[in-house]
């Protein structure tokens, strides 16, 4: 990506950012001015557990203001894009951790998504000026909440601003290091570059681990502090994996027909359909073991999240991604012959971006709407706006560079990965 090009996305997103906090005063006077009666009228009716466990206090139920409706919007669709960068960072880490050679012929796939993170970095911006008005803990007194009180080391602005920024700066670092080790070799051939990447991944898996799960602590958990789960950073590595190996797989289809050609075959496609298959069931026992848990364990800091997502029009929602983000695709990948049919992988993996923003929805949006499911202008605006400028991005880099990974040790491997022995193993 050209300086410029960075430097007009950068603006744009400053522009739009100031153009939030402008019209912010107006809109947050008329709308508190519009919401300060149901609020009240709700007041002497609050339950204790909604001030306790709903992050919202006596205005849980109030309307939610114009900048609410927004800022939750686009956090939503900022999470879903997120996933496809963070999927591609851990296809890389894995790739070089076991030295795979099957997977060359995607790998500068896998790099272009991974630093989708750097227009990520400045999309990021709007909800850093927003972040008052989309995190309720913020304008809330440690010394009027325990939960919050016990948590206070971590939840404060300072630690929150410098954490999220400090995170994007690693996951920039770990995404261009790779890429850039895999160009520098496409030049020059050395094995210098492979190794590098090695100890870049030996570090990096367990960086990434612990940054992945304390950012979604900040950005998403943190929505409802109140909330415990040691897993909910798993949680949603599991379906950003499972999303960016969906996008893999369309992309390996697409381009083993034009650029690719020499490089992806048959096999190679139905390993990336056994990945996705695999992380079906996987995110499908880290969810049903977060919900188990805590629904054995009775602990009223972490029922309610699941109470909250129960109510109204959630309780479809949450049976929809029962249904469509485990059942549907775990039947339709059991066959090896759907594995390898673009008739139904196709579909599939649309229904896999579908259900991911789905997932990102449930997880978020309860605590705004808590009656039920409300889609707003903003939902599909802000969803295919951000997944159309990181196309935009990604369709740039894959033009600006190398197709693959031209000079990778691995690569004759990969060629030959679709050759099956013509007798059986162990065979004279």
């Amino acid at each position: 990506m050209k300086f410029t090009q960075l430097v007009r996305s950068f603006v744009a997103a400053l522009a739009f950012a100031g153009a939030l906090l402008i019209a912010a005063p107006a809109v947050q006077a008329a709308d508190a001015a519009h919401s300060t009666p149901a609020a009240a009228s709700h007041g002497d009716a609050s339950h204790g557990s909604d001030a306790h466990g709903h992050g919202h206090g006596d205005a849980a139920h109030a309307e939610p203001t114009f900048l609410q409706s927004l800022g939750y919007s686009y956090l939503t669709a900022f999470l879903f894009c997120l996933s496809l960068a963070l999927g591609g960072l851990i296809f890389l880490i894995i790739h070089h951790l076991f030295d795979a050679g099957w997977s060359v012929p995607v790998l500068r796939l896998a790099e272009h998504l991974a630093c989708l993170i750097r227009p990520l970095s400045v999309l990021l911006i709007p909800l850093l000026l927003l972040q008052r008005v989309i995190w309720p803990w913020m304008t809330v007194d440690p010394a009027t909440d325990h939960a919050l009180d016990v948590k206070k080391v971590l939840l404060n602005t300072i630690a929150f601003n410098v954490l999220i920024i400090g995170i994007f700066a690693l996951w920039n670092y770990m995404a261009f290091s790779f890429r850039s080790y895999s160009l520098a070799q496409d030049k020059d051939g050395s094995p210098v570059w492979t190794y590098k990447a090695r100890k870049l991944a030996a570090w990096g898996i367990f960086a990434y681990g612990f940054s992945l799960t304390l950012f979604i602590i900040l950005m998403m958990m943190s929505l409802q502090w109140q909330f415990f789960s040691t897993i909910y950073g798993v949680y949603y590595f599991a379906g950003s994996l499972w999303l960016t190996l969906a996008t893999l797989y369309g992309l390996a289809r697409y381009l083993m027909t034009r650029e690719l050609k020499p490089l992806i075959f048959p096999r190679q496609i139905h390993d990336l359909a056994m990945w996705f298959f695999a992380f079906t069931v996987f995110y499908a026992y880290i969810a049903f073991s977060q919900y188990f848990l805590i629904w054995n364990a009775a602990i009223p800091e972490e029922t309610f999240w699941y109470v909250d997502r129960e109510k109204g029009s959630w309780w479809e929602v949450g049976l929809l991604i029962l249904f469509g983000h485990f059942f549907i695709p775990f039947l339709a990948l059991l066959r090896i012959d759907t594995k390898m049919s673009l008739f139904v992988m196709g579909p599939l993996i649309a229904w896999a971006w579908l259900m991911h923003y789905t997932d990102m929805t449930f997880n978020i949006m309860p605590v705004l709407w808590k009656d039920g499911l409300h889609v707003t202008l903003w939902d599909p605006l802000f969803w295919f706006g951000l997944s159309g400028i990181l196309a935009w991005f990604f369709w740039q880099d894959y033009l600006k560079y190398p197709k693959w990974a031209q000079k990778h040790p691995r690569l004759q491997e990969a060629i030959t990965h679709h050759e099956i022995p013509a007798g059986p193993v162990g065979a004279e």
